[in-house]
C-alpha cells in the first residue's frame, strides 16, 4: 500500500469513535430530529480537530470537487464522506433525498438553500450560510434539502465532512437547472480505497 494511503493512520481514532458513536445512536432507532441533534454533536466533535483525515482523502481535483468515501455502514444506514473543494469549485443546485449532516473541517464553504416554485424552477431561499471549521449544518427533505455549495475561497482548498442517512454514492438524486429542468444523477465516489480506522495497533498516544 502506498505511503499516501497509510498517512494519517495513527490519528484515525477520532473517525473510529465517530463511526461507533453514530452506529450506537442509530441502533436505538431514533427519529430524525434526534439523529440531526445528537449526530450533529458527534460530527462537531470530529471536525473540531484537523489531524485525522489521511492525505489521500484530502486531495483536490483541478476541475471539480471530490467526494471521497470514508465509511459506509454495513446495512447502508449511513455513509461518511470527505468533500474536497479546489479553489472556487462549486456544485450544481441539487438535492439529497435523505437526512444529512455537513461539518466543516478545513477552509470554509457557502451553502445557498433553494425551494422549488410553482413553475418547477429553483428559487434562492434566504441568505447563503457560511460554514467555518468546527461548524455543522443539517439537510433533509423535512428541514430543507435543495442547495448549491461552493468553496468560500478562490485561492485555497476547503474540506467538509458529510454524513448521510444512506449510501449516498448509490442514491438516485437530482440536479436542477435555473430554467426548471430536473436531471437525475447518482454521484458515486472518487476514491477506489477506504481508510482503515479499525487497526488499533496504529493508534498513537496522542490520538
Amino acid at each position: 500500500m502506498s505511503e499516501s494511503l497509510t498517512a494519517g493512520r495513527a490519528t484515525l481514532a477520532p473517525l473510529r469513535e465517530f463511526i461507533t458513536g453514530l452506529t450506537a445512536l442509530l441502533d436505538q432507532q431514533p427519529d430524525e430530529p434526534r439523529i440531526l441533534r445528537e449526530g450533529g454533536a458527534l460530527l462537531a466533535r470530529l471536525v473540531a480537530r484537523d489531524d485525522w483525515l489521511p492525505d489521500a482523502f484530502a486531495q483536490p481535483h483541478p476541475e471539480y470537487y471530490q467526494q471521497m468515501l470514508l465509511h459506509c455502514d454495513s446495512a447502508e444506514r449511513f455513509s461518511v464522506v470527505s468533500f474536497v473543494w479546489g479553489p472556487g469549485q462549486r456544485t450544481p443546485i441539487h438535492d439529497h433525498t435523505v437526512w444529512g449532516l455537513i461539518g466543516m473541517l478545513r477552509g470554509a464553504e457557502y451553502s445557498q438553500p433553494f425551494v422549488i416554485d410553482a413553475a418547477g424552477r429553483p428559487v434562492a431561499h434566504g441568505e447563503p450560510t457560511r460554514l467555518e471549521p468546527g461548524q455543522v449544518e443539517a439537510v433533509s427533505p423535512t428541514v430543507g434539502d435543495i442547495h448549491r455549495v461552493h468553496n468560500a475561497y478562490d485561492d485555497r482548498v476547503s474540506i467538509s465532512i458529510h454524513v448521510y442517512g444512506a449510501n449516498i454514492g448509490g442514491v438516485r438524486r437530482s440536479v436542477y437547472t435555473e430554467a426548471g429542468e430536473r436531471k437525475p444523477f447518482v454521484s458515486g465516489y472518487a476514491n477506489p480505497y477506504l481508510p482503515n480506522p479499525w487497526d488499533r495497533s496504529k493508534d498513537s498516544a496522542a490520538s
